[in-house]
């Protein structure tokens, strides 16, 4: 099968769409959530996301599917969450390896059918690795500025346990994603490199950061460029944006990233703003149309979608790649 880095090298790859804006349409019920095996747990457990590979498999497989059916290059695994710094609000530390592994196989092992169906088109699983839920460069008390819910090494050997598992489970690249603090992601780039060394495995690696607002700052206070330069040093497969922005208010950053890096450029936004309501009310057409101007301007190598997107999205989006050349990934070097 050829490689994810000889297939940038030729064409704009796409990333598939937003796990739980689909998740949302099943409507799962706090029952569905804990499944048979969950049905006495202690605490409650609906909205843990991650938990329905456990417990509600072929949904998670069926949107993959879809995703995949709609002509996504890459799917990400259902464990954005699944740390056991995260775990801990539903008492779930203990099943954080289980949680990865199996939300990686029922990944690879969709990616696979689709891959042997059309060998040309190779589809790839990202093992998804959020920031947790708590900040390694801030307090969460404004009386008490020095003080840190969180401290590197705590988040270094979650990581690890989060990275060690997806591997196992068959991932293809690691995806550290919606950076907010630049700190979290660099324990998790640690543990990584930890977990490389020990496996003598050269696994690709993506990071993919979150410009909060409009004042073009990560929620640590990093403009693109700081972000860029603090993970720089490292081997990326990528570097780019997702999530809190949609596609049009996403460009300026892009522009720093397509200028500044030398590693490919990757941005999935959400459906636009959220409403009023917290829902996206972006058409596909309307998302496609924003991200053209990435297309244009040759700013992207992989492109997708966050909040609100849908495989409709992204079959939008991979009609529209199709045209278009990636950027290309000699930029001053």
């Amino acid at each position: 099968m050829q490689s994810i880095q000889d297939i940038l090298e030729e064409r704009i790859l796409v990333l598939d769409g937003a796990m739980g804006t689909m998740l949302q349409q099943y409507q799962f019920t706090e029952q569905d959530y804990r499944g048979s095996r969950f049905k006495d747990w202690e605490l409650a457990l609906q909205g843990n996301n991650d938990l329905l590979s456990l417990t509600q498999p072929d949904a998670i497989a069926a949107i993959h599917r879809q995703y995949l059916e709609a002509g996504a290059d890459i799917i990400e695994t259902n464990t954005f969450s699944a740390t056991s710094i995260a775990m801990a609000d539903y008492g779930m530390e203990d099943l954080v390896t289980e949680m990865n592994r199996e939300s990686a196989k029922i990944a690879k092992r969709v990616a696979m059918e689709f891959s042997s169906q059309n060998p040309e088109k190779p589809r790839f699983v990202a093992g998804s690795i959020g920031p947790t839920n708590k900040t390694a460069s801030m307090s969460p008390d404004v009386n008490d500025p020095g003080f840190r819910a969180i401290s590197f090494e705590e988040l270094r050997i979650a990581y690890r346990e989060q990275v060690e598992a997806l591997i196992e489970g068959g991932v293809d690249l690691l995806l550290v994603e919606t950076v907010f603090d630049t700190l979290n992601a660099k324990a998790a780039l640690f543990a990584i490199a930890e977990v490389k060394e020990k496996l003598a495995l050269d696994i690709p690696v993506m990071v993919s950061g979150t410009i909060t607002d409009a004042s073009g700052r990560t929620l640590s206070g990093q403009t693109a460029e700081a972000f860029l330069i603090s993970i720089s040093h490292l081997p990326l497969l990528s570097v780019g944006f997702n999530c809190a922005l949609g596609a049009s208010q996403l460009t300026p950053y892009l522009h720093v990233l397509a200028n500044k890096s030398l590693h490919a450029v990757s941005a999935h936004p959400n459906a636009g703003l959220p409403n009023a309501f917290g829902g996206y009310d972006q058409t596909p057409e309307e998302m496609a149309e924003q991200i053209k101007e990435y297309l244009e301007k040759g700013l992207v190598n992989i492109v997708g979608g966050c909040c609100g997107s849908t495989p409709e999205h992204i079959r939008a989006i991979v009609e529209l790649v199709k045209d278009y050349k990636p950027r290309s990934l000699y930029v001053n070097r």
